[in-house]
């Protein structure tokens, strides 16, 4: 009975049709230096090197992840020494100098072994391989200026999921003047500590369709398996009964679930792992102790996009000249929202602002009954203008809070999401389990309370 081998072909992948391939040619290369491709190394790589009836890459841009220790590397690896055999002209580019520097020993190696001539320059940070006949290769750590002015024929993204939209900017236009230009990505899903976002956003955009000659593969389980699911480790470790083996997987099993679904199953988070307002800025908002207040307090209530919840927050002025705001509650609307008057109405208020239209009708039909103003209801512009007004005073430290729990979740796991069509936004959770309407609520009230001391708002006069 041979040995259980872990799966050679991606868990998902778009992978476009091709005429020929490269693939094969590199795997011979790569052969003459002694080793030889596994079979899910040279599958992807047949893939990756596909070629279309004018001789060009099928995928310009190329993806692709495997959990850690599975040897995706020594694929980049093999494409390069494809590379410079042909005359390219290549950036391989790293988030560490450790990584970049540890690729360039490898291929050199690699050139070592196969008997090949090479110049080699070791200058940490900026390791370079030539070859006679032209090809060469460059090795870099990622900097937001990193290829600027520079062309290659192959710019090559290791450790992927750190690859920021600021490196984008700098590095994607280096291989425009290539006739036969390809960008690959390498890496594995991000963690909560990692600082890109052009990764998951490429894979995402791939998957939905809408990526144009671009192509994906990636070892991966699509839910939260137990760590201790054998049969996930093999669906997910292509080397698993090659270089790896289940005793070094199962010595990894720790208490961090989640990053050992990411790390080593290959799991993607549904949601962006980086804040729009990270958990050190709301921090430094914290106010350490009740500041005076002046004047009355504010409420702001919002209603979710989704029909599920409804929060309600207060907002004031103190005496330095801060806003100070608070989550007062949270809750389904499916439970009534009784509660939310019922606050208001014992409340000294100057005013009530609300937002979304699944439950504006019911709040202000409750505040009649109970001989209450109505509330303000913002327009489109005026919403983009609170959540902008909201973040240059928490940002400019114009804004103050009391550091709730509840409060905190919300504001340090959201991402901004567009509302009009000239640069407006609002915000939306990122993190499953966290609503981001109590921020929201808190976007609102804080934008009423420095509103109304202008009078910027319209008073509505009311009989009964």
């Amino acid at each position: 009975m041979e040995p259980r081998k872990g799966s050679q072909t991606p868990s998902r992948s778009v992978i476009l049709p091709y005429e020929s391939s490269s693939g094969n040619e590199a795997c011979e290369i790569y052969a003459e230096t002694g080793r030889t491709a596994q079979e899910w190394q040279r599958l992807l790589l047949t893939d990756l090197m596909g070629r279309n009836s004018d001789g060009l890459w099928t995928h310009p841009k190329f993806g692709y992840a495997v959990p850690r220790r599975n040897g995706k590397n020594e694929v980049i690896a093999m494409r390069e020494l494809w590379g410079l055999q042909n005359g390219e002209h290549i950036l391989h580019t790293a988030h560490r100098t450790t990584t970049s520097r540890s690729a360039w020993e490898r291929l050199c190696q690699l050139l070592e072994d196969s008997g090949t001539e090479y110049k080699s320059s070791g200058a940490l940070g900026q390791e370079t391989v030539r070859i006679r006949g032209g090809g060469r290769a460059q090795f870099r750590t990622r900097t937001t200026k990193g290829g600027l002015g520079e062309g290659f024929d192959l710019l090559v993204i290791d450790e992927a999921q750190e690859y920021t939209t600021d490196q984008e900017a700098a590095l994607k236009y280096v291989v425009s003047d290539a006739q036969n230009p390809q960008t690959i990505f390498c890496g594995t899903p991000p963690t909560p500590d990692s600082s890109g976002t052009v990764f998951q956003a490429f894979r995402d955009e791939v998957f939905e369709g809408s990526a144009v000659d671009a192509g994906f593969a990636e070892w991966s389980v699509d839910s939260q398996r137990d760590p201790t699911d054998v049969d996930a480790w093999y669906e997910t470790n292509p080397s698993l009964g090659t270089i790896l083996t289940e005793r070094k997987i199962r010595a990894e099993i720790g208490a961090d679930k989640l990053d050992f679904n990411i790390q080593r199953l290959g799991y993607w988070v549904r949601y962006n792992l980086k804040s729009a307002i990270s958990q050190t800025e709301w921090a430094a908002a914290y106010a350490g102790k009740l500041p005076e207040i002046t004047g009355k307090l504010y409420a702001g209530v919002k209603f979710g996009h989704d029909g599920k919840n409804a929060a309600l927050s207060i907002a004031a002025k103190t005496a330095d000249g801060r806003i100070f705001v608070e989550g007062i509650d949270c809750r389904p609307i499916r439970g009534g929202i009784d509660w939310i008057v019922s606050w208001l109405k014992a409340a000294d208020l100057a005013g009530v602002v609300a937002d979304g239209a699944n439950g504006q009708a019911s709040l202000t039909a409750m505040m009649k009954d109970a001989r209450m103003k109505p509330p303000v209801f913002p327009k489109v512009a005026e919403l983009i203008a609170a959540s902008a007004r909201f973040e240059e005073d928490l940002f400019g430290g114009r804004l103050c809070h009391m550091a709730q729990p509840a409060l905190v979740a919300s504001a340090t796991n959201c991402e901004k999401r567009a509302i009009g069509g000239n640069g407006g936004f609002g915000y939306r959770s990122i993190k499953e389990g966290v609503d981001v309407v109590l921020l929201e609520s808190v976007v609102l009230a804080s934008w009423l309370c420095r509103e109304r001391g202008g009078h910027t708002a319209k008073t509505q006069k009311v009989t009964y």
